[in-house]
């Protein structure tokens, strides 16, 4: 039997919010990298802030550390209703695998989103795109120059994807046009995915699906893929840059520019905050200790004269008294299971 969805002028989003996040650790042993605050907000939240009125409510596909996305979410409510469907986390089902388990929840069409992508794009312009050219879905691009990390599409007339290739080699690269991460589908796509089992849905899916009619829809301004230090650190400069901070500034603290928050309970009296930086909840950067591009999360200490830069500190971590942690992500290590 296909999958069925009621087609309604008000759409669902789906953001699959199940990866590893392998490429943050160690902080991500502990914490899944959606929680991150980026300029004071989670990532999962600042992808979500994206969505276009259209939307009336988003389903997290969650797999590890489901559990605390959930929590988060009830706890931290956001301006749309959210539901989050969790995968067996022994089994993770990939990003394919994902999307078909949280299949009977969406609507016809459906936004589709990643997690950890913070960007300009103005998601309403995909569902007017969509109706426009009534195919199988259209697919955000934004031009890099380099295209390993990404799926990359080739275009014909009309923006019409013609060919798409996840991670190429830069020499067969079929254009510099990158999936960023943003979709409108419709619902019969999903009959495609196996269920069951891993699914790739870049590498295994969207080629199946060019022959029905995947259209490109081309941004400009900012795309960064926030699963790296350097992604979620450049991330927070762009938003800081364009006055998207959320928090407090910090009173009695020197040397302190506008982009620089403090979440809720966080203290930075007498120390020195240079640009760029989220105090969590419940943090403190002491007297004479300094702190610049960085985070500082959930519950941790920055000791007296000690330096943070190009940095996160994991929640609870304490950065020793006159220590130096420059380009790094502080976090404990999982125990040895030896």
């Amino acid at each position: 039997m296909g999958s069925s969805a009621a087609t309604s002028d008000r759409l669902t989003a789906v953001v699959l919010s199940g990866g590893l996040g392998t490429r943050l650790r160690p902080l991500t042993y502990t914490l899944p990298k959606q929680l991150i605050p980026i300029a004071g907000r989670p990532v999962l939240y600042r992808t979500m802030d994206l969505l276009p009125p259209e939307v009336d409510r988003v389903v997290l596909a969650a797999g590890y550390k489901g559990e605390e996305i959930e929590r988060y979410v009830h706890a931290h409510p956001h301006r749309f209703p959210v539901r989050v469907v969790i995968e067996d986390p022994r089994a993770l089902l990939g990003t394919g695998g994902g999307l078909k388990n949280a299949a009977s929840h969406l609507s016809d069409p459906f936004f589709f989103l990643y997690a950890d992508t913070i960007a300009s794009a103005p998601l309403g312009g995909l569902v007017r795109r969509q109706t426009e050219a009534r195919g199988a879905g259209v697919l955000a691009l934004y031009e890099v120059e380099d295209t390993r990390p990404y799926g990359v599409a080739r275009l014909g007339p009309d923006d019409r994807i013609t060919e798409f290739v996840e991670k190429p080699a830069p020499e067969v690269a079929p254009s510099h046009w990158i999936n960023a991460g943003f979709a409108v589908w419709r619902h019969e796509i999903l009959d495609l995915i196996p269920p069951g089992r891993p699914v790739s849905f870049e590498r295994e899916i969207v080629p199946q699906l060019l022959g029905r009619g995947v259209y490109g829809f081309r941004f400009s301004g900012f795309f960064v893929d926030a699963g790296t230090l350097g992604g979620v650190l450049g991330a927070q400069r762009i938003l800081f840059d364009r006055g998207l901070g959320v928090g407090a500034r910090p009173p009695g603290a020197p040397g302190t520019f506008p982009d620089v928050v403090l979440m809720d309970g966080a203290s930075a009296t007498g120390a020195s905050l240079g640009r760029y930086v989220t105090v969590g909840a419940q943090a403190r950067v002491e007297e004479r200790a300094h702190v610049e591009d960085s985070i500082v999360m959930d519950g941790a200490t920055v000791e007296r004269g000690a330096r943070v830069s190009g940095s996160i500190v994991g929640p609870g971590v304490r950065v020793a008294e006159g220590t130096t942690v420059a380009n790094a992500i502080v976090a404990p290590e999982p125990a040895s299971s030896g």
